[in-house]
């Protein structure tokens, strides 16, 4: 789930996204202050807006939503205030992590790519890497599924040449850090970092 506001921008509108990147065709149902939009296929919600949102909630934002369980539930109890049964669910769990490159072998299908497993604490990704400098031993950053880069793209599961990838290692222009080098290659980190724990940039 992303959540989006930009009271200049858009107005007073919250933009809930359930499936990032989504590209059918879409239908819309409106009740009240809010609108549902589905895929006109399976009938799945892709999202919803909602309208006047500051009525329902206090919004400080200006783009992505910092969202948690209170968050969602003001969101549910809009939703369900302007007739929109349906329960919204999501994982607020941080989606950019420290992660440690514990195992790296040659993509079978690409010279340049590399399969790369990550430790993010409590859990080992798969990430197929095309970074130069991408080494077993690094702490690194990890964009995870879900996570929105500052670009705007949705980190997705995802098969590069036939092998699933999980998550990006992150460089420091992808991250938008100041006086990113313009060089391929991912950031990394100093040892002092922590696997597992969020990584704020």
């Amino acid at each position: 789930m992303n959540v989006f506001y930009n009271l200049e921008g858009i107005g007073d509108t919250l933009i809930i996204t359930l499936q990032p990147g989504f590209e059918g065709k879409v239908e819309h149902e409106s009740k009240g202050d809010a609108v549902r939009i589905f895929d006109i296929e399976s009938g799945k919600t892709v999202g919803y807006n909602l309208f006047k949102a500051s009525n329902y909630m206090k919004l400080n934002e200006n783009g992505q939503v910092e969202m948690h369980d209170e968050k969602l539930e003001q969101i549910n109890k809009a939703l369900k205030g302007n007739g929109f049964e349906e329960v919204l669910e999501a994982d607020f769990s941080p989606k950019f992590v420290v992660g440690y490159v514990s195992e790296k072998e040659k993509h079978p299908n690409a010279d340049k790519l590399n399969i790369c497993k990550v430790d993010v604490g409590g859990e080992t990704l798969q990430i197929v890497c095309g970074a130069p400098n991408v080494d077993q031993g690094q702490k690194v950053v990890v964009a995870k599924v879900g996570a929105v880069m500052p670009s705007g793209m949705v980190i997705k599961d995802a098969e590069l040449r036939g092998v699933p990838s999980s998550g990006m290692i992150c460089s420091a222009k992808e991250l938008d850090l100041p006086n990113a080098p313009q060089e391929k290659g991912i950031l990394v980190l100093e040892d002092s970092y922590e696997v597992g724990q969020p990584y704020k940039g």
